[in-house]
């Protein structure tokens, strides 16, 4: 046996007691002493049954991370389960926790499956770019059917006991413990002689067209190919015998995993662990919070209350008047309403909160006892700081203030203040109650437990935090302030907005630049271009007036119904708005432009290479500590495609040498706008990647 997994005799059933915290993780030492557990028990006189059963929290959560690019230690898992299914003797898992991917596919391997009602089980491997490898894509079918069985793979969601069972991949569901239940239950079996089910002999469902349903699962994964793939697995556990088919399984599983979606996915996998663990706060508790104020009740500051009445927090609302207090109370109610609708809350704890966690008023004396203030009001400096100024004489100490900017200087709001080691950036993303990511803005005065507060507050309310410094942006609308602005540059020289947004969304965005420009409102951008005008452009840079003509009329996107695209007909039934292309052409003629022609690839390029390339700035001036930093910004804030890991794991992937190059060619035509990193231009010269920084490199 195995430090992880003790063996243990109750009359005929032989149990194997997995213990390898926190969630039982399938380490080499587990697959070990299961096989070795097997094996005794068999040659165990007397012993008719195995129970395989997890103490802690979970049956088996899953394959062991730590193990991830490693090579492969014997016993692999696809053997154990294959071992499993060869043995004479009944073997019953009794599943509590979650029971994923490899977790779940030891569970096929066994003959019998019990559960407890909170336990849930699933194959998520589609979230690195996989797909089931130990038989789960050609087990998992003859089970519940084809379409169950894709919806589970594709999907990697959890699903519940009770709609396992009512699928058949469970055959018991009983609430107890789960030692005692599966004890019990093995007893049963073998009092009423229970016959030997192995899970591969049943019969494998058919498609009626495979081709077609590859297509379909394709399309909905946006580019991703590890959902498609999990159909041709499938098939072949139709069309081969089954030890093929485990071959052709492994087969797939093995390229995806060489492939560049896998090593994406990978990367995001860590790198969304490791986003918040930040050095600078080992060691650093956060200040206590339970009351909470958001000043302004528009979409912002809505989402941003309801996502913490929906931690648990109390909040105070303030706006200015009656009315406008009333009208977000209806905002946040309509939030919570779809939290009640989606079984996030109860009907009880939706009454609750509108009852006693909210509260709505006009005056700022209310937030006298509140411990984190968060303002989410009109994005101009001078209001900010009479905001500001007003909380500093009403909090008490030790309160933390707040700023939800998108651009403005956090060190300039602070000034203001008489405590500015209490003020620190919040940029929540809009809907703040749905959008996962959370940058914290650190200004130069912040003190480290405001910091952590900051972060243990993502943490409450589900986030991706991320550290920021201070700068123009940020991390991610700094970064979008640049590739936006090459994706301008674009049509100035003869692209459309249509065909870039086709490209990127074919490349793997949900939407392109410009249909995203709609859907926040063109209505922000042309005040980002007001200030920077007035500020001073510098005479090198290239700008355009044709977006402020569509502003000018009146048109802000969606929400009046036009900007680059026309919404008449809804809002998912974009259409170009016909407009636009006349303006463009006549802001060519202009300026004395001929325009040329893009392809796909060539707008893929420069824009991501405009995006690394701002992206290895900000890295290398500190505004973010860590390449993975702006990963995760720019995968949970702004679309990127997970798949793809992020835009600094891109470069790695397609090569920062070649990036560099192309850059330095476009400086041919605008050496203002394509100035290199320095810090790319040092990985280049060092030999060095992104990753070698994730890692603790330098350059």
């Amino acid at each position: 046996m195995s430090d992880t997994v003790a063996y243990e005799r109750h009359g005929d059933v032989a149990v194997l007691k997995v213990n390898n915290p926190p969630v039982n993780a399938l380490s080499q030492s587990v697959r070990q002493g299961l096989l070795n557990g097997i094996e005794r028990a068999e040659s165990d006189d007397g012993v008719r049954a195995v129970l395989i059963v997890g103490e802690g929290s979970a049956f088996f959560a899953g394959a062991d991370i730590t193990e991830f690019g490693k090579p492969p230690m014997a016993p692999a898992l696809p053997d154990l389960v294959d071992r499993m299914e060869a043995s004479p003797l009944i073997i019953i898992g009794s599943m509590h926790g979650v029971s994923l991917g490899g977790g779940l596919e030891v569970a096929l391997g066994c003959q019998y499956r019990l559960a407890v009602p909170s336990a849930k089980i699933g194959l998520p491997e589609v979230h690195l770019g996989l797909i089931p490898g130990a038989g789960g894509t050609i087990r998992l079918p003859r089970l519940c059917g084809i379409e169950a069985a894709l919806d589970i793979m594709t999907t990697g969601k959890h699903v519940p006991a009770q709609q396992a069972h009512a699928l058949g991949i469970v055959d018991e569901v009983r609430d107890g413990d789960p030692f005692e239940n599966g004890l019990a239950y093995a007893n049963e079996l073998l009092a009423k002689n229970a016959p030997r089910r192995v899970v591969s002999e049943l019969e494998m469902p058919k498609s009626d067209d495979w081709d077609a349903l590859y297509d379909a699962v394709l399309a909905k994964s946006r580019g991703q190919i590890s959902p498609a793939m999990c159909v041709r697995s499938m098939q072949g556990g139709a069309e081969m015998p089954f030890a093929e088919a485990l071959l052709n399984e492994r087969k797939i599983f093995v390229e995806l995993l060489q492939g560049d979606q896998s090593k994406g996915m990978i990367h995001a996998f860590f790198s969304e662990r490791a986003v918040g663990n930040l050095p600078e706060l080992k060691g650093v508790d956060p200040r206590a919070l339970t009351q909470i104020g958001v000043i302004g009740g528009g979409t912002m500051g809505a989402g941003i209350a309801t996502s913490a009445l929906l931690s648990g927090l109390n909040v105070t609302m303030l706006e200015m008047s009656a009315e406008a207090g009333e009208a977000a109370r209806g905002r946040i109610e309509g939030n919570l309403a779809g939290a009640l609708k989606r079984g996030k809350i109860s009907a009880e704890r939706h009454e609750e909160i509108m009852t006693k966690a909210l509260t709505v008023v006009t005056d700022y004396a209310a937030l006298s006892d509140a411990d984190l203030v968060i303002e989410a009001v009109f994005e101009e400096m001078e209001v900010k700081k009479t905001v500001f100024k007003q909380l500093d004489a009403v909090c008490k100490p030790g309160a933390i203030l707040a700023s939800n900017t998108s651009y403005l200087d956090i060190n300039e709001i602070a000034s203001v203040t008489s405590r500015p080691a209490d003020v620190l950036g919040l940029h929540f993303f809009s809907p703040a109650h749905v959008m996962r990511l959370l940058e914290v803005v650190v200004a130069d005065a912040t003190a480290p437990d405001v910091v952590a507060t900051g972060f243990a507050l993502g943490k409450r309310m589900g986030k991706i935090s991320v550290r920021a410094g201070v700068c123009d942006g940020f991390i991610g609308n700094r970064i979008l302030s640049t590739y936006r602005t090459c994706a301008d540059h674009m049509i100035l020289d003869g692209a459309s907005p249509y065909e870039i947004d086709q490209a990127l969304e074919e490349f793997g965005f949900a939407m392109g630049p410009f249909a995203v420009a709609d859907l926040a409102g063109l209505d922000i951008g042309w005040a980002v271009r007001k200030r920077k005008r007035a500020e001073g452009l510098d005479p090198r840079a290239r700008d355009a007036a044709y977006v402020d003509t569509i502003c000018e009329a009146g048109n802000f996107g969606q929400k009046t119904g036009k900007g680059y695209y026309d919404y008449s007909a809804g809002a998912k039934a974009r259409v170009p708005n016909p407009d636009v292309l006349p303006l463009i052409d006549a802001e060519r003629e202009a300026q004395g432009i001929t325009p040329k022609t893009f392809t796909k690839e060539e707008i893929v390029r420069r824009y991501m290479a405009a995006m690394v390339n701002e992206a290895a700035k900000v890295v290398g001036e500190g505004i973010a500590r860590r390449p993975l930093d702006v990963d995760m910004t720019l995968l949970f804030g702004y679309g990127f495609p997970r798949y793809r890991g992020g835009p600094l794991k891109w470069a790695d992937i397609v090569g920062v040498e070649g990036l560099l190059n192309d850059i330095k060619s476009y400086a041919e035509e605008d050496d203002y706008f394509w100035q290199p990193a320095p810090l790319l231009e040092k990985l280049v010269a060092a030999g060095k990647t992104f990753e070698h920084l994730n890692k603790g490199d330098t350059v």
